[in-house]
């Protein structure tokens, strides 16, 4: 027999998922928690009652980002045992680049950086940015120069994909995007 009523860890998911896209288009600021339960198809009460304040909503939804993006990039070098770093980051950095397609995870992470003066967004960023550099860097076995560059070039990859200038023609541009590119590798 199907349940009819969903348990709160259900719900709970269901409110991180709408996170995910509200908070990616209006920011911390700017979303109200009404806003995340109106998507989510519950009320603000409920959503209060999974999270005590809009600041926990909106650091559990960062948490369900970045475990987003550990999976790809775990999974990106599951068939990889003996490759070397640069194939490792390579992979890491297209599987990445897949996820981002969307911008809901990256928008996200851009409006997250926008709030970090908060002290418990800042606090989450921190953690899951040292969990992701510890993860890459022992995954990889890369050199630190290497393992900074590749978060460098995510960064750059933020802006160009923020900004929407993957295909511009305009010289600039190109200074900008010319290697950025990442496909997917084919079956």
């Amino acid at each position: 027999m199907e349940r009819s009523l969903s348990t709160a860890e259900d719900r709970r998911a269901a409110v991180l998922e709408a996170g995910l896209g509200v908070f990616a288009r209006s920011g911390y600021r700017g979303t109200p928690v009404s806003a995340v339960a109106a998507a989510a198809g519950i009320s603000p009460a409920y959503v209060f009652r999974l999270f005590p304040a809009k600041v926990d909503l909106f650091t559990a939804t960062l948490h369900t980002c970045f475990a987003r993006i550990l999976k790809a990039l775990r999974d990106s070098v599951e068939e990889l045992p003996a490759a070397g770093p640069e194939e490792v980051l390579a992979a890491m950095a297209n599987a990445y680049a897949a996820l981002i397609a969307d911008r809901k995870l990256l928008m996200l992470q851009v409006h997250a950086l926008a709030a970090s003066d908060d002290t418990a967004i800042r606090e989450a960023l921190r953690g899951e940015q040292a969990r992701l550099a510890d993860y890459v860097a022992d995954r990889s076995k890369a050199p630190q120069p290497q393992v900074q560059a590749f978060f460098a070039r995510g960064q750059l990859c933020h802006m160009v994909v923020a900004l929407d200038i993957e295909s511009s023609r305009e010289p600039w541009a190109s200074y900008l995007t010319e290697g950025l590119v990442h496909t997917p590798p084919g079956p």
